[in-house]
């Protein structure tokens, strides 16, 4: 499914200028960052107010075909169109989610009703595969629970793949149940009288054998809440856990993927191009969730995030600000691991009618108009894209199918960046300046690529543009002035000779661990095409990379880590001539704590409300001496939790740093575990809200237990 054609360019490559090749042990650490070759034998002198890095061997993941997606909804009477699936295929938006949020859990697909819902004429099942099949999108299909069956289900399934044969791949197990009541508010339809996330479990066991019983290479996705999102960490009077924990702990080894939703419900466009902040720390802890509970299985599980928007409610949704929004916020939760990010939705109707940076806002959460009016006032004719369509569209322009996602900074936080090696060894840089009001000129730096002579293809989504227009000639290599609001996308070609695209190797395969101890790490891969000198594991530390190791094989161990922390590493094969492959997939991974500690500690969520909760910590002296006074120490995992209030321990922070000490009550600490020290807190967190990973009681790392 293409993405985007991006403008030939002539290349104009200059001499030949291979890598030189790294010496290196086959377990050498590297206590150095290595930058890997910049764009030029000496970088210009900075010109601009910005610096932005990008590193092209620092693997984000591969971009899928169904990356970037839209829902679709049975009242939609525009859904069908003709003019549609042109759009779509104009965008990128290779996926297409059916048949709309919470009319799933009341729909019925084998006569197209949905019981108290407006179901549009010509938004049947078959319809709506024949605008997919147009766009070249692949379907996400949401099987009814709500008010549906496993045998409903697996009939669709039959119906789709066996009967008419439209390899539909993708199928969730309704939509947002955690809404159905369980903790005090309800929106999600759902009959069954056991309305807790362990009779979720039990029944998407139960539709997920029906359905494979029919078509076994379906993919079955659950449903979770957003982590640091209503309703994460509440749990319901009689249960035993929250909705994640409880659904993950009986489902992980049935499912393909989770499913999760993200709005930030902020008040203005500024505020959620700002939110955007938390998306990695919330799908980071989505993936330590999956680990946990699925284990080995945790690596063939996606995350697919099905629903995203700046409001779930009443906003400014069809103006500038929201189309920025959609391409940060959809690029990031790529980066971070998702497969499909699916924007809520294809058409929506007009609501509340403002005026945002002098242009009419809807208030219409779709991407195109439907010609609804509201106060007296109409939008645009019907399939009139509004911003987010361009938004959308800008990130079809970055990149293909199959291209590697790389890291990328930026110096302001006014803009920000994402970048793509592509398959043909091209690189891809999106600018967004977040800036309503002020233009800014950006210094362009590179580590493991080096770009041709010429001007880079430019294209740019910028105020007064008619959508996306070719800008070609308005950029160098080494800089771009990105006006306000704007999205502007680079393509740079390589020097001849130089990155990825001269490597006679391909990427390694996705890594995995084979070993996690306290200070070690066991690695191994899928090997590489072509003849491979050596592969080497590099870890990310934001734009710059890490040499760890290094073997002739397709395995390492990695040593001399600190107990309880965490990594990110991508693996790079190395020709014999000495260029490097593109990066592999990458890895993050939490090292253990001490199994021979003298302490240990416990510590539990005991309850959480989306952006506060509750902690109890038990701390042990398992040593053969008395501790009479004793501190904690800790840091947080993300940069928005905090203590409010504590008991029985003086809970102090210092940014993410967390210093506690006894009280008079519990100062000592019996050796042999002959007694503990209990205390609890409350804490608050914008966004993600991971425990700890490593404790230090005195200054000794514990054993962290649970």
């Amino acid at each position: 499914m293409p993405f985007r054609r991006r403008p030939a360019g002539k290349r104009t490559d200059g001499p030949r200028r291979p890598l030189a090749a790294m010496a290196s042990a086959a377990l050498a650490l590297a206590a150095a960052i290595v930058p890997l070759a910049t764009s030029a034998a000496a970088d210009p002198a900075a010109t601009g107010d910005t610096t932005v890095t990008v590193n092209a061997n620092a693997g984000l993941g591969t971009v899928t075909s169904t990356a970037l997606g839209a829902n679709t909804a049975v009242w939609d009477a525009y859904m069908n169109d003709p003019g549609v699936a042109p759009l779509y295929r104009a965008a990128g938006i290779g996926a297409l989610r059916y048949p709309g949020g919470s009319y799933a859990d009341i729909y019925h697909w084998v006569d197209n009703t949905a019981p108290g819902g407006y179901v549009a004429p010509g938004t049947g099942f078959d319809s709506f595969m024949g605008t997919a099949k147009a766009s070249g999108a692949q379907p996400i299909l949401i099987a009814n629970y709500g008010s549906g069956t496993a045998q409903e289900a697996a009939d669709w399934v039959r119906y789709a793949n066996i009967t008419k044969g439209y390899g539909a791949k993708y199928w969730e197990i309704g939509n947002e149940l955690y809404g159905n009541g369980v903790y005090g508010s309800g929106w999600e339809n759902d009959t069954h009288a056991d309305k807790t996330p362990d009779q979720y479990a039990r029944e998407v066991t139960s539709y997920a054998a029906a359905m494979r019983a029919v078509d076994p290479t379906v993919k079955i996705g659950a449903v979770l809440t957003m982590p640091g999102n209503w309703p994460d960490g509440s749990v319901a009077t009689g249960d035993t856990g929250d909705w994640n924990h409880t659904v993950l702990a009986a489902v992980a080894h049935d499912i393909d993927f989770v499913s999760v939703h993200w709005y930030p419900n902020t008040s203005d466009g500024d505020q959620s191009l700002a939110a955007v902040r938390q998306l990695p720390g919330e799908l980071h802890e989505v993936r330590d969730l999956v680990d946990r509970y699925a284990g080995a299985d945790s690596a063939h599980i996606g995350i697919a995030m099905t629903e995203v928007n700046s409001n779930s409610g009443g906003g400014a949704f069809t103006s500038r600000p929201n189309g920025l929004f959609a391409a940060e916020a959809m690029m990031t939760a790529l980066e971070n691991g998702v497969f499909t990010v699916d924007w809520w939705d294809t058409h929506n109707s007009a609501g509340t009618i403002s005026t945002v940076g002098g242009e009419t806002d809807y208030g219409d959460m779709g991407m195109l108009s439907n010609g609804s009016c509201s106060g007296g006032v109409c939008e645009p004719a019907v399939n009139t894209p509004f911003a987010p369509y361009y938004g959308i569209k800008t990130l079809g322009a970055l990149s293909d199918p199959g291209d590697s996602m790389v890291a990328s900074g930026t110096s302001s936080s006014e803009v920000s960046a994402h970048a793509v090696l592509r398959s043909d060894g091209d690189l891809g840089v999106l600018l967004l300046n977040k800036s309503s009001g002020t233009e800014h000129t950006v210094d362009l730096r590179y580590q493991g690529f080096t770009a041709a002579s010429g001007a880079p293809e430019v294209q740019r989504w910028a105020p007064g543009d008619d959508g996306l227009v070719d800008a070609t000639g308005t950029a160098t290599a080494d800089s771009a002035t990105l006006a306000p609001y704007s999205v502007t996308v680079l393509t740079l070609h390589p020097k001849s000779g130089t990155g990825s695209a001269a490597a006679t190797v391909g990427a390694p395969g996705t890594p995995r661990t084979t070993a996690v101890g306290a200070g070690t790490v066991g690695l191994s891969w899928p090997a590489a095409t072509g003849t491979v000198d050596r592969y080497e594991v590099y870890e990310q530390l934001g734009t710059n990379i890490q040499l760890l190791g290094s073997s002739t094989g397709t395995s390492v161990t990695l040593a001399n880590l600190p107990p309880g922390s965490r990594h990110t590493v991508d693996v790079l094969a190395r020709d014999k001539a000495g260029h490097l492959s593109r990066p592999s997939a990458p890895l993050t991974f939490t090292t253990a704590t001490p199994d021979d500690s003298t302490c240990t500690v416990s510590y539990q969520v005991t309850s959480g409300w989306g952006n506060g909760f509750v902690s109890d910590v038990v701390v042990s002296n398992v040593g053969p001496a008395d501790i009479d006074g004793w501190t904690l120490t800790f840091d947080w995992p993300s940069a928005g939790q905090s203590v409010s209030s504590s008991w029985n321990a003086n809970v102090t922070g210092d940014g993410r740093h967390v210093h506690v000490t006894n009280t008079d009550s519990n100062a000592e600490l019996a050796p042999d575990g002959g007694n503990s020290a209990t205390f609890g807190f409350v804490g608050a967190n914008d966004g993600a809200n991971p425990a700890p990973t490593s404790f230090s009681l005195n200054g000794t790392v514990c054993r962290t237990v649970s």
